[in-house]
């Protein structure tokens, strides 16, 4: 059994759930298939889950929201249309909308997700009603009838391990399973959603769940390039990565699925393979725990541009007991996560994601560090951008950080900072912001134009 997730871009339309249709046909190991809410069909396009958010936020504000209720609607009513479907399924979308527009709004985190969860839910609905009038037996299965349970968390909810065994029973399933991805269900019945980009991660969840011989996520490109081909043009395509250095480039801005999302077919030994739905003969990446030995040193190179640096000076730092511990319980307090912490023997840096940061916050931060530290000097430096290059051949490999060290220098990249992991498959520096595209164009060209 193969489990299957489509993404927004493969689901924004008529003509590409046709497309979809086409891949399920094509083999029948393909039992399975996870779907988005249907997202963009052109750039100016807006995805069907924002949407619903702006629906549920005019519902919230006593706003009227007839018109962008019919917005969504129509969104449906277009596929439904070009599909030539004969099932009442608009019907039962539009009660569906209607009965959750209408819900109680008391607790609006728990009243926003399953309003943004109905985008999968309705759009899981439609495409398994598209399959049986094409002659694919398919049925459409909910979350809490899988057993997909989760824990309280609107917005950023977590699979609960009693899942796995529930969802197991769907191999039993003689139909294809149309299975919406994004949300589950707590223990006592409330819907909750993972967190944004989530149905990468119920698609992992269940192939868990059923053993699958292979996760398929589907998107809008060919496979995984070594960089991002916006920066670099014409990257080369990865055809074979492993977990490990997926997980590093995903932290470090690759796009191309979720972050979190893959850990649960990771944890199974499950492999992955990433390929496009516009273009499904493509062999995309596979993403699995080892492979063969490449011929390239590095495997990936990302970048994250959005990152504050907070200076903190203080004369024999290194012989204070508790210093460092201190400093992170401030931030802890004022809910701000740190990155990274270089340090000096009377300095260290802190680096922090901009969108923690808001200007009050980082007025107290400022203020905390200084005196409750009694520290010299505390003060923001200039922004930062983290460039990583991510290998598994790094580590029987001498000389990768001086290649990217003379990289650098031949760019004229400055380096303020530089990380190595202790699995040294990754090395992170830290440069200016505006320095951010040259550095990656400077990796490409030592690593795999040379």
């Amino acid at each position: 059994m193969k489990v299957v997730k489509f993404g927004g871009s493969s689901l924004a339309s008529a003509e590409q759930i046709k497309k979809v249709f086409q891949i399920i046909k094509s083999d029948a190991d393909r039992r399975l298939v996870v779907v988005s809410a249907p997202g963009k069909r052109f750039k100016d396009d807006e995805k069907v889950t924002d949407m619903l958010i702006a629906l549920g936020e005019q519902a919230l504000n006593n706003q009227d929201y007839s018109a962008q209720f019919q917005h969504v609607l129509e969104r449906y009513a277009q596929m439904v249309t070009d599909l030539q479907i004969e099932e009442p399924v608009l019907e039962d979308i539009k009660e569906n909308l209607h009965t959750l527009i209408t819900s109680d709004m008391s607790q609006p985190s728990y009243f926003m997700d399953a309003l943004k969860a109905s985008g999968e839910d309705n759009n899981a609905k439609l495409i398994a009603a598209y399959f049986r009038k094409e002659g694919l037996p398919a049925v459409y299965v909910n979350p809490k009838d899988a057993g997909l349970f989760v824990s309280d968390e609107p917005g950023n909810a977590n699979v609960l391990p009693i899942s796995y065994e529930n969802l197991k029973k769907l191999r039993n399933y003689k139909e294809i399973v149309v299975f919406p991805g994004f949300f589950g269900y707590t223990l006592d019945g409330k819907l909750v959603t993972f967190s944004r980009g989530g149905s990468d991660i119920t698609g992992a969840i269940v192939a868990k769940g059923v053993r699958a011989l292979l996760y398929e996520n589907f998107t809008d490109v060919d496979g995984i390039c070594v960089a991002n081909p916006n920066i670099v043009k014409n990257a080369i395509q990865l055809e074979h990565l492993t977990y490990r250095e997926m997980r590093e480039l995903s932290y470090a801005g690759f796009s191309v699925v979720h972050d979190e999302a893959l850990q649960p077919a990771f944890s199974e030994g499950i492999p992955v393979r990433v390929k496009n739905t516009n273009n499904p003969t493509a062999a995309g990446t596979l993403i699995t725990k080892s492979v063969p030995k490449s011929v390239h040193t590095v495997s990936g190179i990302a970048s994250m541009p959005s990152f504050t640096t907070v200076y903190i000076e203080k004369y024999l730092m290194n012989r204070e007991v508790g210093f460092w511990s201190r400093a992170l319980k401030i931030c802890d307090e004022l809910d701000i996560s740190y990155e990274y912490m270089p340090s000096g023997i009377d300095d260290i840096t802190i680096l922090i994601r901009d969108n923690q940061l808001s200007p009050e916050k980082s007025a107290i931060l400022l203020q905390r560090l200084k005196y409750e530290l009694n520290a010299d000097e505390v003060r923001f430096k200039d922004p930062i951008c983290l460039v990583m290059i991510v290998g598994e051949g790094m580590v029987e490999s001498v000389g990768t950080l001086a290649r990217a060290a003379n990289a650098f220098a031949n760019a004229n990249v400055n380096v303020q900072m530089v990380n190595q992991g202790s699995s040294e498959v990754s090395i992170i520096f830290g440069i200016a912001p505006q320095d951010e595209h040259r550095a990656v164009r400077a990796l490409y060209k030592e690593f795999f134009e040379q």
